[in-house]
């Protein structure tokens, strides 16, 4: 993925890594779209960052994506980036139905549909223009699992072996897929992970990830060092270590 000159529609960053990789995107030379569902927050980042469009979106509602894309595309019909960064994570007792049920389908109806609807609704976009890329989001969770999110684990898995599949039918488009693997970041995607010792600093990651994006533009996953850790415990013949490690440093382990 080229750096600059794309016009790159992040939905999902109104705060958090989203809203930081924005920044950064605009930063280098490229025309970015923010989507998110509240108004007022969507309205601050315009005020703060003239240059920066907006537009509502609810990546939970089909009709909502459906819609959004359909705005997206007539202001932009350059666009050639879509980042589908949106997501949510939340504790899960699975040791009764009501830990658990109502919090895992929420939890696959954003981190997993949601990415496959908004890709849906982009794919032909894409497909137009001569060099497009899909940039998926996954988690360090992806391959090593955290007690207390199973279902966020799973999803994150999904969407690394979504993005390795559809990468494969795409292959010889005009379309790259490029998955981003986060590690736990300071963020509010979980409560206390803003304030968490373990946490990677956001503007450390967001730079790490620019810097990556700028020296190797032709990679397929994007992990900045932190992440390699839990990414690669298979393939080190470590991953039982890595597991009870991030199970018993992780604050919200124990939760």
């Amino acid at each position: 993925m080229r750096i600059t000159g794309n016009t790159i529609f992040i939905p999902g960053a109104t705060s958090g890594i989203g809203l930081a990789l924005a920044e950064r995107l605009h930063e280098a030379g490229n025309t970015v779209i923010v989507g998110g569902r509240r108004r007022e927050l969507l309205d601050d980042i315009a005020a703060r960052r003239p240059g920066i469009d907006t537009v509502e979106i609810d990546t939970t509602d089909a009709a909502s994506i459906a819609a959004a894309a359909s705005l997206v595309s007539a202001r932009h019909p350059g666009l050639n980036v879509l980042v589908t960064m949106a997501g949510m994570m939340r504790l899960e007792d699975w040791t009764t139905p009501d830990g658990f049920i109502e919090t895992a389908e929420a939890t696959v109806t954003t981190n997993l549909l949601g990415p496959i609807r908004l890709i849906g609704a982009f794919i032909e976009q894409l497909r137009s223009q001569p060099d497009a890329t899909i940039v998926t989001v996954s988690s360090g969770l992806a391959f090593a699992p955290l007690r207390v999110t199973p279902t966020y684990n799973a999803t994150k898995a999904a969407i690394h072996m979504l993005s390795e599949s559809i990468r494969l039918q795409l292959a010889g488009t005009s379309v790259r897929v490029i998955e981003l693997e986060p590690p736990s970041v300071a963020t509010d995607l979980m409560a206390g992970q803003r304030q968490s010792p373990f946490a990677m600093p956001l503007d450390e990651f967001a730079d790490e990830v620019m810097q990556i994006l700028r020296d190797e533009p032709d990679a397929t996953e994007v992990q900045v060092e932190r992440v390699k850790f839990l990414r690669y415990g298979e393939a080190r013949g470590d991953y039982a270590t890595v597991v009870e490690t991030l199970n018993r440093l992780d604050p919200h382990a124990a939760a």
